[in-house]
């Protein structure tokens, strides 16, 4: 994730019913009005998750409603109650907090409004594994964020091995993903025989300039930092503008597969990345709900992702950037 400054817009698509009946007939085939609830559009990463449901929405004949949280818990917990007023057949809810999402969830739940978790899960991370989903949704549909910390952790290994001082640019307070990214990290890491001191930890909030602060305060206060991992590739990016800056040697490691990172690993910015395709990711959530409302799957509270393979220098072409 990834993100940009926030503008104050909502974004609504598509038309919805009034009155009761979210659903129309056309040609003898139910039309689905389906909600959006999107942590951000003015994000990349988000933002490119709804071109990929619009996208397949059209494919699939669905109307779609999209509410734009920008980036603020309160926001999308107001967007999710205008959700329920208009009765959609089903919501697609990117969280802003994974905690406040519990209680967005259990209101849908309550107001039997089927509900898929997109790109973040629900749920207190450091309580809740990731692929056991928050009851009452039908899925939640993200990245293995273990998994993809665990990649990071190995391309980590392949460009500092033995091991060494860690700092770590992490992303902003509330997103599961600050502790899902780390998860693996280590362990997958050790397993290619390195092993590091964590020497600090600063957030980037998902932005480059953030994150370009945080490396040169870190970089001050441990100039014998050897590895820097950014949770994201943009703030992977500010963060080697730092460690030039400073004519430091660090190695870079990012996670995302966004054009700006796979540019900087190309130009040996960055070491490496984790490909992640939000389009994909806004497709197959929609077609996990859309399934579950023509009773194709039934299975609730499954958790579904798809590939994300480990980028470097060697395998570029592995990466089509979305986003």
């Amino acid at each position: 994730m990834k993100k940009a400054l926030l503008v104050t817009t909502a974004l609504i698509m598509g038309a919805t019913a009034c009155g009761g009946s979210t659903t129309a007939e056309s040609g003898g085939k139910k039309e689905y009005v389906i909600g959006v609830s999107n942590l951000g559009l003015s994000f990349p990463f988000p933002a490119a998750i709804g071109k990929g449901i619009k996208e397949e929405a059209g494919k699939l004949g669905v109307k779609i409603v999209e509410l734009d949280a920008q980036g603020k818990a309160d926001k999308q917990s107001n967007d999710i109650q205008d959700l329920i007023a208009q009765q959609p057949d089903g919501v697609l809810m990117l969280p802003v907090d994974s905690g406040v999402a519990q209680g967005l969830a259990d209101r849908l739940k309550a107001s039997n409004v089927p509900t898929v978790a997109v790109a973040s899960q629900v749920g207190d991370p450091n309580k809740r594994k990731l692929k056991d989903v928050y009851p009452g949704l039908v899925a939640l549909v993200t990245q293995d964020e273990y998994a993809a910390g665990g990649k990071a952790g190995e391309i980590a290994a392949d460009v500092v091995p033995g091991g060494g001082k860690l700092a770590i640019v992490e992303g902003q307070a509330g997103f599961a993903e600050v502790v899902n990214r780390y998860q693996d990290f280590p362990k997958s890491a050790a397993a290619k025989g390195a092993t590091y001191e964590v020497v600090a930890r600063q957030p980037g909030d998902w932005v480059q300039d953030k994150a370009q602060s945080a490396c040169q305060n870190m970089l001050s206060s441990s100039p014998d930092t050897q590895l820097f991992y950014a949770q994201s590739d943009d703030m992977a990016v500010g963060c080697a503008k730092a460690v030039s800056a400073a004519g430091s040697k660090a190695k870079i490691v990012g996670i995302g597969g966004s054009k700006l990172g796979i540019d900087a690993v190309r130009s040996g910015a960055i070491a490496g990345t984790v490909c992640y395709k939000p389009e994909d990711l806004g497709k197959l959530a929609l077609d996990t709900l859309y399934q579950h409302l023509t009773g194709q799957k039934k299975q609730d509270a499954a958790f579904v992702t798809y590939d994300t393979p480990a980028i470097t220098k060697d395998n570029l072409a592995d990466c089509t950037p979305q986003w």
